[in-house]
């Protein structure tokens, strides 16, 4: 019972690590498909297909910053863990959920852009920049569930403390 508010915390943390790399893996993996008919016709295209399956990678890495930023919150890196009630652990938890459910989501929602991109690139070569420009609008929605939970961790902490 002594750690239970921290283990709900941790849940929180891996949970929006974990759910944004799923989100990731499934977008990386529908670009990927979508560029291997493109680059089976024309191998030259490769790197800007690469460029376009790249771009719903970045959730799994904001869901990594917002892990480690927990883990830091919690003082588990430190040394000296939070003593926190089952509450506390659950309000930690749900701090996290911007990034996890937003990762995840935004994740699919750019890699459908990314792969519209690909098809772009395969009539039309010198429009990858607009392609490239149809995802990233995608990626400005994954920063605010990244700033939402980055916010409120640090101050829910603040009021803890």
């Amino acid at each position: 019972m002594e750690y239970l508010g921290l283990a709900i915390a941790l849940l929180g943390a891996s949970l929006a690590v974990g759910i944004c790399c799923v989100g990731s893996g499934k977008g990386t993996g529908m670009v990927g498909e979508a560029s291997a008919g493109v680059v089976a016709e024309d191998p030259m295209k490769s790197s800007s297909c690469l460029v376009l399956q790249i771009l719903p990678g970045t959730q799994g890495l904001y869901g990594l910053v917002i892990w480690f930023w927990a883990i830091l919150q919690l003082g588990i890196m430190g040394g000296a863990p939070l003593a926190l009630t089952w509450q506390q652990g659950i309000a930690f938890a749900m701090c996290c959920l911007p990034m996890g459910l937003g990762g995840y989501f935004t994740a699919i929602a750019q890699a459908r852009c990314a792969a519209a991109g690909v098809s772009l690139i395969a009539k039309r070569p010198d429009q990858l920049s607009k392609g490239i420009m149809m995802a990233v609008m995608v990626e400005f929605y994954a920063i605010l569930c990244l700033l939402a939970s980055f916010l409120m961790i640090l101050f829910l902490t603040q009021a803890i403390a």
